[in-house]
């Protein structure tokens, strides 16, 4: 019947327009996450994001499988179905897992929190200066001394919420000069702290025995993948690689 095919193509127009909506709300929370957060959050929108690429790949083959089914080859349609059943139980089981082993990955970002790029064109709105020189200054000061004698970088959790009631500087007036001032995500610019106490550690030759794995929780970080990463983008190389540059250089 053609309302039957006119209905069946009118869904598929409406999931694959739902796909692309949640892949761009991905990419917005990529944002706000770097923007705001430094710590296993980061972790939510990886996964978020991992889930969201495995159910369109089942989608697509689902579409796959509808289309043979009315073509000259229905066995394999039937075979496909088949695949899916299965795969969608190991999806299942996945997705619980992960909800009962990370329970953190389903908070959800604060609702309140705005991108940078907002921000900036809000106060370029307004006919306002995104921030006064002097007022900087003073704000990354007490930024930079804060970061420096608390260490708040060693909490793996960290927020630009707690930074902002430590040192009593407005979330939004801290987004913008760690992110649009500084030029850093909130994301990076905590790293950069933890690599450099991670370097400091390497160095010290009293804790030449201690593993990579205990720095990277010493220094807050809360994955191997994580620390690898942000301290090869730092430095350009792996902690290990840098550990054996300076063991090589001392002799």
């Amino acid at each position: 019947m053609i309302e039957f095919q006119f209905n069946h193509i009118l869904i598929h127009i409406q999931i694959i327009i739902y796909i692309i909506a949640v892949f761009r709300v991905l990419r917005k929370s990529k944002k706000l996450y770097l923007e705001n957060y430094a710590g296993k959050n980061i972790a939510s929108y990886n996964w978020l994001f991992q889930f969201t690429i495995v159910l369109t790949v089942i989608y697509m083959v689902a579409l796959l499988k509808n289309i043979l089914k009315f073509s000259d080859y229905p066995h394999i349609s039937e075979g496909i179905k088949i695949g899916l059943l299965v795969s969608s139980l190991f999806i299942f089981c996945w997705y619980l897992f992960k909800v009962l082993d990370n329970p953190e990955l389903f908070r959800n970002i604060d609702s309140k929190l705005k991108l940078v790029s907002e921000l900036v064109s809000e106060e370029k709105n307004k006919g306002q200066s995104v921030t006064d020189e002097r007022e900087y200054n003073e704000d990354l000061l007490k930024l930079k001394k804060y970061m420096a004698e608390k260490k708040p970088f060693l909490n793996s959790s960290l927020t630009i919420q707690d930074v902002s009631r430590d040192i009593e500087i407005p979330v939004r007036d801290l987004s913008l000069l760690i992110n649009h001032q500084i030029g850093q995500h909130f994301y990076d610019f905590v790293n950069t702290y933890r690599i450099e106490n991670a370097k400091d550690i390497l160095k010290d030759t009293t804790k030449s025995k201690v593993t990579i794995l205990e720095i990277l929780y010493e220094v807050g970080f809360n994955s191997k993948s994580s620390f690898n990463t942000a301290f090869k983008k730092h430095t350009g190389s792996t902690p290990t690689d840098y550990r054996k540059n300076l063991k090589i250089s001392s002799l």
